[in-house]
């Protein structure tokens, strides 16, 4: 069955280009991004990895850790490390999963269980679809799934909104509109009586519509 937002991410333990390293003791009591790559070596994943090299201490500052995967072998991502450096300008500074052969990939739900092969045997084109993002909460659930295609660079910035939207809705009973970032409106949430609100947010808000109430950013 795939995975949906709201289950417990699975825990693996797995080589990484940081040592040996189990998912779930990882993330300890923060918060986590795990992102796939089809194959090593590729262009528009070289993009990547190195962008969020660029952005790691944002994700810090929000107590997110990064970690990377493909579907290929440490020893091929520490040799792609060094092309991601040379390109972007941005050395990888988070750990690379190695998964040969394809085990994290199908626990994810990214491969049919059915897919066979190694990864010396497959093509970015046969793991195209190992190009999701995953977000975890402390609590070890998924808080957020994106799959991109091959030929689209994901939008890391757009990540880091979504944690900030995610992160502040945790702590305050509200839901952040079209468009949000942080600093701007907010939504109470329909769970919230017009009474509670009153005690919480005395200056009030606007009410575009009964069920739409919008107030400053907590």
């Amino acid at each position: 069955m795939s995975l949906q937002i709201g289950d417990q991410v699975p825990d693996f333990t797995a080589e990484t280009t940081e040592g040996t390293i189990n998912f779930h003791e990882w993330i300890g009591d923060g918060w986590a991004v795990l992102f796939s790559h089809p194959k090593d070596f590729t262009p528009v994943c070289t993009t990547e990895l190195g962008a969020v090299a660029g952005l790691k201490d944002e994700f810090a500052r929000r107590n997110c850790k990064i970690m990377g995967l493909s579907v290929d072998s440490v020893d091929d991502h520490v040799a792609w490390s060094g092309d991601i450096a040379e390109a972007t300008g941005n050395a990888v500074n988070y750990p690379m999963v190695g998964d040969t052969e394809l085990t994290i990939a199908k626990m994810f739900g990214m491969l049919p269980h059915e897919a066979g092969g190694g990864a010396d045997e497959r093509t970015a084109v046969d793991n195209q679809t190992v190009r999701s993002l995953f977000v975890i909460g402390p609590d070890k659930m998924i808080k957020l799934m994106i799959t991109y295609p091959m030929t689209t660079g994901r939008n890391f910035h757009e990540v880091l909104r979504v944690l900030d939207s995610m992160q502040l809705t945790h702590s305050h009973k509200v839901a952040t509109p079209a468009n949000w970032n942080q600093g701007d409106d907010v939504i109470i949430v329909p769970s919230v009586s017009n009474e509670e609100a009153a005690e919480k947010y005395p200056e009030g808000w606007e009410t575009p519509k009964p069920y739409l109430r919008i107030v400053a950013h907590p």
